[in-house]
């Protein structure tokens, strides 16, 4: 385990930018070093969190009083139609490692931030492709407990950017496999990584600080809504849902801005740090959204972003 350190700004730690400053903070590597992190935690009676890539967390401006309890790494590697990572690994080493070895159904995640674990946590998905999917098996501690556990895939039960690690945070992700497909092309794979790494740009500037879509797109019964949202993009809702970004756009927000916290012009599910957000500002931006869906829509928008410290 890494030196405990004190006092350290949580900002740099995320895709938003924003947040206080952590008590104290630690990087883990493995199970060992994670342990003795939370005994640290219960011996000085600390309250704890534990993350990885830092890309759906907003940290509040006051930081965060307890220990932040970093994973980072933990290893990748591949053997025959398999890959085994880390949850500190970021998702995107994964992604290059399948496609250097000709490895196919992991491609289209080109381009989403965040580690390994946390993907598996949320089921992250894009252009199709969701990592539940290709989840053989997880490795998981339970933290109530300290009792390692092994997860099949349908143990995991993966659904629509959750699973059981989501449900129970209890359940915390060391690792999983993954099950690829063989004998692809590996110049094939990184065209289609190129071009998949296009569409996230032309959708939304990807070196802005944002959490990507801050919004889990919500199920809606309403027939006549899917009606005008087909109508609208000329394309099919999906499984009952409809974007969270179309919504806020409907209800006029697109462009909205609360200090330095905007919605995006390019994709309002979007919320974006212009600058010089706070995380207060990020909240009533984001409270904005959700009263004004509901009022029109009768739609309980969800984040999909976690606060954290508030």
């Amino acid at each position: 385990m890494q030196k405990i350190q004190e006092n350290v700004p949580l900002a740099p730690l995320t895709t938003f930018k924003v947040g206080g400053t952590a008590r104290y903070y630690v990087q883990v590597t493995d199970t060992t070093s994670l342990m003795k992190a939370r005994e640290f935690a219960e011996k000085n009676k600390l309250k704890e969190y534990i993350f990885g890539g830092g890309s759906n967390i907003l940290f509040s401006d006051k930081g965060f009083s307890g220990i932040i309890i970093h994973m980072v790494g933990g290893g990748k590697e591949a053997e025959n139609d398999r890959i085994y990572a880390g949850a500190g690994v970021p998702l995107g080493d994964v992604v290059s490692l399948a496609q250097e070895r000709g490895l196919s159904g992991i491609e289209r995640l080109a381009g989403v931030p965040g580690s390994f674990g946390g993907a598996v946590r949320g089921n992250a998905g894009a252009f199709g492709t969701e990592i539940g999917n290709i989840v053989e098996k997880v490795k998981a501690i339970d933290l109530k407990s300290g009792i390692l556990r092994e997860f099949s895939q349908s143990d995991c039960e993966f659904g629509y950017r959750t699973s059981i690690f989501k449900k129970y945070p209890h359940l915390l992700v060391l690792s999983a496999d993954l099950r690829l497909k063989k004998g692809a092309d590996p110049d094939a794979l990184l065209a289609t990584m190129r071009e998949t790494l296009a569409k996230r740009e032309a959708k939304h500037p990807q070196d802005i600080p944002s959490a990507g879509s801050f919004f889990v797109n919500p199920i809606v019964t309403d027939k006549s809504l899917h009606e005008i949202f087909e109508r609208d993009s000329g394309m099919p809702s999906k499984n009952g849902r409809l974007p969270a970004g179309w919504l806020i756009d409907r209800v006029g927000l697109r462009g909205k801005q609360i200090g330095g916290a905007k919605i995006s012009n390019q994709h309002p599910n979007y919320l974006i740090n212009t600058g010089n957000a706070t995380a207060e500002d990020i909240i009533t931006l984001a409270s904005i959204a959700k009263t004004r869906v509901r009022n029109e829509f009768s739609i309980q928008l969800k984040e999909e972003v976690q606060y954290v410290g508030f």
